[in-house]
């Protein structure tokens, strides 16, 4: 049992720590929509 609980806990901190670098992720994909969009139009 308490290594089951070890686990879970374990496994919480690493869901808490992720959501920096998911947030970081989302930036970097939203600047690059961005770039992407912008070459679009200037090819039409």
């Amino acid at each position: 049992m308490k290594q089951i609980v070890f686990a879970l806990n374990i496994a919480f901190l690493l869901v808490l720590s992720s959501c920096n670098t998911i947030e970081g992720v989302g930036k970097d994909v939203e600047s690059a929509g961005s770039t992407i969009k912008e070459t679009a139009q200037k090819n039409k």
